[in-house]
């Protein structure tokens, strides 16, 4: 397929920071279309947003005409479109643990962690910014460590999350790693999820989805 690929993202998203690791793990050239998720109260919220992506999230992948959204269906999609490298493994078994390993980052630790349920602990119920980061370390601590059980000494878990080729695990690992550093956790306390981590930056791919290295993030003093 030669149709262009467009990626509606913001620079400091862990969901769009997945999506452009996918994308880059596939040797995909894409456009980045910023949104910034502060600026005016937050474009997401704006109404030609919500007409790409009623949720008022980030990311949604345009490919061609058609708009694809939520972070984990869209690295499947890819995945099936352009299967070479595969971000998925080959049974049907391995693809349910992979699978599971990357929902439990996106579906258990992220949402509890993301800006639209900070603004509301800030603006309805007035939690002061010291007691919303205590909440943080709280969730992904208690995610990192069902994490840190789950790949420890498992028999499939290699130099990634599963043996030595990326998967959408890994896709979904580093991006709520760099979370956790920024609110200033320390990741030796889970060794195996370090390790991947360390790993993983190690490639090209994963180090030019970094949030710093994207075309709208701010630039660095």
């Amino acid at each position: 397929m030669n149709e262009e690929l467009r990626l509606y993202s913001y620079w400091r998203s862990s969901a769009a920071y997945r999506v452009r690791i996918g994308l880059n793990l596939k040797g995909l050239a894409y456009e980045t279309v910023p949104v910034h998720l502060l600026r005016d109260g937050g474009e997401q919220l704006a109404p030609g947003f919500a007409a790409t992506n009623p949720q008022k999230l980030v990311p949604v992948l345009q490919h061609g005409q058609r708009l694809f959204r939520q972070s984990l269906a869209i690295l499947e999609y890819i995945d099936e479109v352009w299967p070479d490298p595969p971000l998925l493994p080959i049974t049907a078994r391995e693809r349910q643990r992979v699978r599971s390993l990357a929902q439990l980052v996106a579906a258990d630790i992220h949402p509890l962690n993301n800006l639209r349920v900070m603004r509301f602990l800030e603006q309805e119920w007035n939690v002061p910014q010291p007691e919303r980061d205590v909440w943080i370390r709280h969730w992904i601590g208690e995610g990192f460590n069902a994490l840190e059980a789950l790949l420890r000494d498992h028999p499939a878990t290699g130099t990634f999350c599963d043996g030595h080729v990326p998967t959408i695990a890994d896709c979904c690992l580093v991006p709520q790693a760099y979370n956790a550093r920024r609110f200033g956790m320390d990741l030796s306390r889970w060794p195996t999820i370090a390790s991947i981590e360390r790993a993983c930056l190690e490639l090209p791919a994963f180090r030019d989805a970094a949030p710093d290295r994207q075309p709208d993030a701010p630039p660095s003093n």
